[in-house]
């Protein structure tokens, strides 16, 4: 059969493949037995091979032999224009977009990337070959790289246990969007299209109500955690300055207290927003769930399936957004105000930076 111009047969030796129409022809074997080909039929982008005696093969996704050209065989580096995508419904939505692109040789995987974009060119997401858990494949030839059609998931921290609840970014509404495989100064961008799922009643409208709930959820979260982390990191320097402090220091129990009160303030939005006492998959069933938790939980009820949120889910969203907003807007008064104020003390008195402990023991030793 052909395709695109390209001229597809089996005969009893196997498979071979045409470019000129028919006057040269090459073996087009890949993985398949030495048996006869007894019939060949297109289903979509896959050739399907009866054999004789060997049962059924699927050459699978034969597109980038179809759009093998002169410019594409001259290029360094090739992104092909993936197909449309349907965005599956159902709980977890399995679907995803396949890239394919080529590469003569082997780039230097540091400056390899692959971005997502909105129909505007802003980037949704970037992967690379490190990326942890969407590596990057950057071999010799053609690769291929499936999208998810998930966003940036919210920002986590270390030991994030929660319940019902994750992280995860919400997919891509129906649309038009494009990929961008950057590789060192040069780059190849290509559109692709997103398709709704044919067997959903769900109006473009509604999944793209459903999608700004849930980034909103996701932007929140990572403001959330955000806060968690800074707070953490406030709280291990001034437990520095204060432990390595003598008592006998000019102004060392003033420090120590002030630092004392300024580590319960922030300790109490932190635990506000997030049970710390979560060291294991099951404690949340042990410990009071927090905001950060209910906001989550919220989110992962509102994705299932492919409807708008409910007047409720707003509604619960928007209390606990607030009662967030107010736990980060004490934080921000403490951080302007009691932090600053502990500096200033500790300065003033001039606390070291650095203490070696030998130093400190040979001048124990002459008093």
């Amino acid at each position: 059969p052909e395709r695109r111009g390209l001229l597809y047969a089996g005969t009893e030796s196997g498979m071979y493949l045409s470019f000129d129409d028919g006057l040269s022809w090459q073996p087009f074997q890949r993985n398949l037995p030495v048996v006869p080909v007894t019939d060949l039929a297109w289903k979509e982008h896959d050739l399907i091979v009866a054999t004789q005696g060997r049962s059924f093969w699927v050459m699978e996704d034969l597109m980038p032999l179809h759009h093998l050209n002169a410019e594409v065989a001259a290029s360094d580096h090739w992104l092909y224009r993936p197909y449309e995508t349907y965005r599956m419904s159902g709980f977890g939505g399995g679907s995803g977009v396949t890239f394919r692109y080529y590469f003569k040789e082997a780039p230097d995987s540091s400056r390899v990337k692959l971005r997502m974009l909105e129909e505007d060119g802003s980037v949704i997401k970037t992967f690379t070959p490190k990326t942890k858990g969407d590596k990057l494949a950057v071999r010799a030839g053609l690769n291929a790289f499936t999208w998810n059609l998930r966003y940036e998931d919210a920002e986590s921290f270390d030991g994030l246990i929660m319940w019902a609840g994750n992280t995860r970014g919400p997919r891509a509404v129906p649309g038009t969007y494009q990929a961008r495989l950057v590789v060192g100064d040069d780059s190849t961008t290509v559109p692709f299209v997103v398709k709704p799922d044919p067997r959903s009643a769900s109006s473009l409208a509604d999944l793209q109500a459903q999608f700004d709930f849930l980034i909103a959820i996701r932007d929140k979260l990572t403001e959330t955690h955000r806060a968690i982390k800074q707070i953490r990191d406030v709280r291990g320097q001034v437990k520095a300055v204060t432990g390595r402090l003598d008592d006998d220091h000019a102004g060392a129990a003033e420090i120590k207290e002030a630092g004392k009160a300024l580590v319960e303030k922030i300790t109490a939005v932190e635990e506000a927003l997030y049970q710390t006492k979560n060291q294991s998959r099951q404690d949340p069933l042990n410990f009071p769930i927090r905001l950060n938790n209910k906001l989550a939980a919220v989110a992962s009820n509102a994705s299932v399936g492919d409807y708008r949120p409910t007047d409720q889910a707003v509604a619960v969203r928007d209390e606990l957004a607030a009662q967030i907003d107010a736990e980060l807007a004490t934080l921000r008064v403490v951080m302007e105000t009691d932090l600053p104020a502990f500096n200033r003390l500790v300065r003033d008195h001039a606390v070291p930076a650095v203490i070696v402990e030998t130093e400190k023991k040979a001048a124990a030793g002459t008093n």
